[in-house]
């Protein structure tokens, strides 16, 4: 093949064209995995000429990715599995009730609400933080006169958004991407710093500004939680602990995360050693809550509580695994999965094309940052977050090794603006979660987070800019 500039094999060619239909299919809202497991599989018999080869490969790329996503999928599930524990024995109530004491004005209870779900999602991951938090937080707000829907956005933008599109403690998110774009997961987290930051401080600030423009509107309706929500809501938690028991969980497991953390930066732990740490953490605390709280029955209890966060993991990651297959051929994956088939010059698919790319395309970094921004909000319109930001590593590498830097930073950029869109703050149906808690629509909660997550996007593309 020559050197590598716009004389790009079959597979390269290949590659390109099912990343446009994958870009395609998430613009019209449909699902993707069966279009990614044709192209691995095509990817697959153009390489190797076998057909049982490419069949096997197509296998083989799930079990790569699997494994590749196995520490994410686990921590997740674990975290998950202890939160539903919390839950049931009334826990989570005793870790929030000192803040139920501050909130007593709209404005504390937006704050106050919002820091609040950002610091338990950096642990506990947002949707068991929205059933951990909401429950017990939005009577007190609404009290404060905090309207539900205003509540529901504190716990949205900080939750899935802030807290998600950075996911500073498990990795997951930062994993995904960093693996797709063959850097390391350090490197991606502290590229997104700047950026979660002026992401979170925008938005958040601007949705306040509108909030509070509406309510001394009256736009908004103080709503009271439902009977039906308030009745499941106190059906899970059983008489499990006595007050002095729960007082102490309460105190003893944010105290253990924060040993985690002063741990982490102490023995500058990052990546798999940091997603260990707080996995084992996890798992100590759910054996402890399992067998005090349900003593003699703790053995199985322990067991179902594991089932139920696995239930959720995989639940997550299933349609996460195939996507992610496809955009690993993209680098390393290609020759484990299907043999050193490659041209002899080659340097990955991805790395290739970003040469092709750099030798017929005048790339700025403005034109790079605009167009992961792009990216990101596309593969984000599925309403995963996590589905498409694998392509958005593979897009940051493809730039960042056309324009000879910043492979990071746009790759940060991708996954904020793919989770910020996806991950739970502009898709209705990724809002059930904390609209189902908060008894607003969806739809409306959606139209509220939409002007400002926009500019918040606008100008930490902006910052992006100027950092590369």
């Amino acid at each position: 093949m020559g050197t590598l500039g716009v004389d790009l094999s079959a597979l390269h060619w290949i590659y390109v064209v099912f990343i446009v239909l994958i870009i395609g299919f998430m613009v019209k809202r449909r699902d993707t995995t069966l279009i990614c497991i044709i192209g691995i599989f095509i990817l697959a018999i153009v390489a190797t000429g076998d057909l049982t080869a490419s069949i096997s490969g197509v296998f083989n790329s799930f079990i790569y990715a699997i494994t590749e996503l196995l520490s994410t999928i686990l921590i997740i599930s674990i975290i998950v599995a202890m939160s539903r524990v919390m839950m049931t024995s009334g826990i989570n109530e005793v870790m929030v009730a000192p803040f139920t004491k501050i909130i007593k004005t709209p404005a504390l209870a937006y704050w106050t609400i919002g820091l609040l779900m950002m610091l338990i999602s950096w642990f506990f991951w947002p949707s068991p933080a929205v059933a951990l938090l909401g429950a017990v937080l939005l009577p007190v707000a609404i009290r404060a006169g905090l309207p539900a829907l205003g509540v529901a956005m504190a716990m949205n933008l900080f939750g899935h958004g802030i807290a998600l599109s950075s996911d500073f403690v498990i990795q997951g998110a930062p994993k995904l991407t960093a693996d797709a774009a063959g850097i390391p997961v350090g490197d991606v987290v502290s590229a997104s710093i700047p950026l979660v930051i002026t992401m979170g401080v925008v938005t958040t600030i601007v949705a306040y500004i509108f909030l509070r423009r509406d309510m001394k509107r009256g736009t908004f309706l103080l709503n009271t939680v439902s009977e039906e929500n308030e009745d499941s809501t106190q059906a899970i938690v059983e008489n499990l602990l006595s007050v002095g028991q729960k007082r102490f969980f309460a105190v003893l497991i944010p105290i253990t995360f924060i040993l985690d953390v002063m741990a982490m930066a102490a023995f500058k732990l990052q990546g798999g050693d940091a997603t260990a740490l707080v996995g084992g953490t996890a798992v100590f605390i759910l054996l402890l809550l399992s067998v005090v709280a349900h003593k003699k029955e703790g053995l199985e209890k322990t067991t179902s509580y594991l089932i139920q966060g696995f239930q959720f993991g995989f639940k997550v990651f299933g349609p996460v695994i195939p996507i992610a297959a496809f955009f690993y051929l993209g680098d390393a994956g290609f020759t484990q999965i299907l043999g050193d088939h490659l041209p002899a010059t080659s340097h990955g698919i991805v790395n290739d094309l970003g040469v092709g790319l750099a030798a017929v395309v005048p790339l700025t970094k403005e034109i790079a940052v605009v167009t992961l921004t792009v990216v990101g909000a596309i593969t984000g319109l599925d309403g995963s977050g996590f589905s498409g930001i694998s392509l958005a590593g593979s897009v940051g590498s493809l730039f960042g090794n056309a324009i000879g830097s910043g492979t990071a930073t746009l790759t940060a950029l991708g996954q904020i603006t793919a989770i910020w869109v996806g991950g739970g703050t502009l898709i209705p149906w990724a809002l059930i979660p904390a609209a189902a808690i908060c008894n607003v629509s969806p739809f409306e909660l959606a139209r509220r987070n939409l002007i400002p997550v926009v500019i918040g996007l606008v100008v930490t593309t902006i910052v992006a800019m100027f950092l590369i």
